[in-house]
C-alpha cells in the first residue's frame, strides 16, 4: 500500500508519500477497496493542522471520499463482492491505494460513472443537499445568494437551488471563477471585488450596494456561506425578511460575528450545517439523501465541475492550492498514479479520459 500520510498536525508541505503498513484483511461488516480516486475536500486541510472537529490518531492518511473497486470483504458482508465498483464515505484515509472500511460506509457506483466523478459526489452535493432541502427548507420561486459559489460546495449548491426551481446569485472574486458559475447555471454574478461588474465593490463588505441592485433592493431569502469572514455582516445585512443564513465553512480563515440586532431586525434564522453529523445520525435519511443525488445526475441537472485531478505524489500540493483558493469546483487525487510531472491533468485533459 502507497499512502499520503500526516504524521504530525501541520501545512500540507509536511506530509510525505511511503509504503505504508499492510493492509489488514476486511473484518465483520467490512469491505477491502482498491481506491481509483480520491476528491479533495475543505475539510482535508483542517484535519491535517489538527483544526477540525475530529482528530484521528497519528499516522493516518487523510482524503474522506473515494471511488474504487472491492478486494476483498469480511464475514457477514453481503452487499458487495470482490471487483464491484463502489463509492465511499470514509472520513480520513483516502489518499492512499488500499483501504478497509465499514460496509455500512459503502454504495455501488451509478452506473456508466468514471472514478473521478463518483468521487466528488456526496461530501460538496450531500452538504449542499442538507443546507438547502433539509435546514432551509429552499422553496421554488426563492433567491438564493452562494458566497464561495465557485467551490465544490458552492457550485453543488447552485445546481442544486437550480433543481429546486430557486433564483442563484452566485458570488465569486475572479472572471474565472464566475464563469465556472455561470456554466453551472447561476443565474445572477456577483464579483466580490467588483460589485457586479459595472464598479461598486470591493472585498470585505462594500459589495451590498451591488446585490441590492441585482435584487432590486428586496433581499435574499437564503444565503449560503462557505467563507465565513469579512463578507458575513453585508450578506446578513442582505437578508430579506424572514430569510435564512446558512452557516456551512469558514474557507477565509476567520470565524465573523454578525451583530446579532440585524438577525433580530430582520427575524432571520441562522442555520448551522454539520452534514457529516448528520449523516452518522440519520443514516437511513442520508441513504435516501445519496439516492436522490445520484437519481438528479443520472438526470442530468447536476454534474461535478473537476478542474484538476493530481497523482498521488502531488497531494500536499492539491491541498495547498484548495488553502490558498486557487481550486475551482473539485479537484481530485488519482491514487493509482505517481511520478508525473506537471501540476495535475487539466480539465480539458480529463475529459479525455
Amino acid at each position: 500500500m502507497r499512502w499520503c500520510v500526516c504524521k504530525q498536525w501541520g501545512p500540507p508541505s509536511s506530509l510525505s508519500i511511503e509504503d505504508g503498513p499492510p493492509l489488514p484483511q476486511p473484518g465483520k461488516d467490512e469491505v477491502a477497496i482498491a481506491v481509483s480516486a480520491c476528491a479533495v475536500n475543505f475539510p482535508d486541510l483542517l484535519v491535517i493542522q489538527g483544526k477540525y472537529q475530529t482528530k484521528p490518531e497519528l499516522p493516518f492518511a487523510p482524503g474522506g471520499e473515494i471511488a474504487g473497486v472491492v478486494t476483498a470483504v469480511g464475514e457477514g458482508s453481503a452487499r458487495f463482492k470482490p471487483g464491484d465498483r463502489v463509492v465511499s464515505f470514509v472520513g480520513f484515509g483516502g489518499f492512499s491505494t488500499d483501504v478497509v472500511v465499514r460496509e455500512g460506509s459503502v454504495a455501488p457506483l451509478p452506473p456508466g460513472m468514471d472514478f473521478f466523478t463518483a468521487s466528488c459526489l456526496f461530501v460538496a452535493y450531500g452538504t449542499a443537499d442538507y443546507a438547502l432541502r433539509i435546514r432551509a427548507n429552499l422553496r421554488r420561486g426563492e433567491l438564493v445568494l452562494v458566497l464561495g459559489a465557485s467551490g465544490g460546495v458552492g457550485l453543488a449548491a447552485v445546481q442544486l437551488a437550480k433543481a429546486a426551481g430557486a433564483t442563484v446569485i452566485a458570488a465569486a472574486s475572479t472572471r474565472e471563477k464566475l464563469q465556472a458559475c455561470r456554466d453551472a447555471g447561476a443565474d445572477l454574478l456577483l464579483n466580490y471585488r467588483q460589485g457586479d461588474g459595472n464598479g461598486g465593490g470591493r472585498r470585505g463588505g462594500n459589495w451590498r450596494g451591488a446585490l441590492k441592485r441585482l435584487t432590486g433592493g428586496r433581499g435574499v431569502d437564503v444565503v449560503l456561506d462557505n467563507v465565513g469572514g469579512a463578507d458575513c455582516e453585508t450578506a446578513v445585512r442582505s437578508l430579506a425578511v424572514g430569510g435564512r443564513y446558512l452557516v456551512v465553512g469558514f474557507a477565509s480563515g476567520t470565524i465573523p460575528a454578525p451583530p446579532l440586532n440585524l438577525v433580530l431586525l430582520k427575524e432571520a434564522c441562522v442555520m448551522g450545517v454539520f452534514w457529516g453529523a448528520w449523516r452518522e445520525r440519520e443514516p437511513e435519511k442520508s441513504a435516501e439523501q445519496m439516492v436522490e443525488i445520484v437519481r438528479l445526475v443520472n438526470l442530468g441537472k447536476v454534474k461535478p465541475t473537476i478542474s484538476r485531478v493530481y497523482p498521488l505524489d502531488q497531494a500536499p500540493r492539491a491541498l495547498e492550492d484548495m488553502g490558498a483558493r486557487k481550486v475551482v469546483g473539485k479537484v481530485v487525487i488519482d491514487t493509482r498514479s505517481e511520478g508525473r510531472s506537471g501540476q495535475g491533468m487539466s480539465s480539458s485533459t480529463l475529459s479525455r479520459l
